[in-house]
C-alpha cells in the first residue's frame, strides 16, 4: 500500500469516527456540558469540515487509476447542481424537522413543514447531490470510492432514518408528521400534498448564495481545481 492510499484510508477512518460522536449520548452530553450546545455544534461542524477537506485532498493525492474520461458536460452538471445542493443544506440546517437526523421537533408544523415539504431529508439530499455530481466528473478510482461512498450513505441513510423513526414514534405518529413531505425532491408538491405558503426567506436565501459563492471561490486554492466548465 502506497503512502497516498494510506493517507486516504486514514482520513476516511477519522472522518467516519468523528461522525460517531453525535450517536454516543454520553460523549455528546459530556462535551455539551463543557462547551454548551452551540459550542458543541460549532466545534463539531469545524472538525467535520476540516476532516472533509483533508479527505478530498487525500483523494487527490492517492495514486491515479482512471476509470472514465472527463467531459465538458460533466463539469456543467456540477455547476448546475451545486447551487441547489447548497440551498438544500442551508435551508435544512437549523430548520425544525423531527423526521431527519439531528432535526428538532419544536416548531415543526406537519401542515406547513417548510424545507421538509421540498424533501424530507434536505441535508442528506444535499450530500447525495454533491457527491453524485463530483463522482461523475472525477472518474478515477480514489474519487469514485470517496464520492461513491458518500452517495450510497446519503441514499441508504434516508431509508434507515425513516425506518428508525417509524419504529421509535410508531407508524401512525410518523405518518402524521410526514404526510406532507416526500423522499424525493418536490414529489409532495407535484402530488398536491404540499404548497409553499411564502417565498423563500431572504435570511436563508442570502446566506445560501454567499456559501455557494464562497465554495466556488475557494475551490481552486483549497482543492486545486478550477470549478468552471
Amino acid at each position: 500500500m502506497t503512502g497516498g492510499w494510506a493517507e486516504l484510508i486514514t482520513a476516511f477512518a477519522l472522518f467516519l469516527l468523528s461522525h460517531r460522536i453525535p450517536t454516543q449520548p454520553g460523549v455528546k452530553a459530556a462535551l455539551t456540558a463543557r462547551i454548551g450546545a452551540r459550542g458543541f455544534t460549532l466545534a463539531y461542524s469545524l472538525v467535520s469540515l476540516a476532516l472533509l477537506v483533508w479527505l478530498i485532498v487525500a483523494a487527490g493525492r492517492a495514486p491515479f487509476v482512471p476509470l472514465w474520461d472527463q467531459a465538458v458536460w460533466q463539469r456543467w452538471a456540477v455547476n448546475l447542481v451545486m447551487p441547489f445542493a447548497v440551498m438544500l443544506a442551508v435551508f435544512g440546517i437549523g430548520a425544525p424537522n423531527p423526521l431527519s437526523f439531528g432535526g428538532r421537533a419544536n416548531g415543526f408544523d406537519p401542515a406547513h413543514p417548510g424545507i421538509a415539504g421540498v424533501v424530507r431529508h434536505p441535508l442528506l439530499w444535499a450530500l447525495g447531490l454533491w457527491s453524485g455530481v463530483h463522482m461523475l466528473v472525477n472518474g478515477d478510482l480514489a474519487h469514485v470510492l470517496l464520492f461513491g461512498s458518500f452517495a450510497v450513505f446519503a441514499l441508504l441513510g434516508q431509508r434507515l432514518i425513516d425506518r428508525r423513526n417509524q419504529r421509535l414514534m410508531g407508524a401512525a405518529a410518523w405518518q402524521g408528521l410526514a404526510c406532507n413531505t416526500s423522499g424525493w425532491p418536490f414529489a409532495a408538491l407535484f402530488a398536491g400534498r404540499w404548497r409553499p405558503v411564502a417565498a423563500p426567506s431572504l435570511a436563508r436565501l442570502a446566506p445560501g448564495i454567499a456559501v455557494w459563492a464562497l465554495l466556488f471561490w475557494l475551490h481552486a486554492p483549497v482543492i486545486g481545481v478550477l470549478p468552471t466548465p
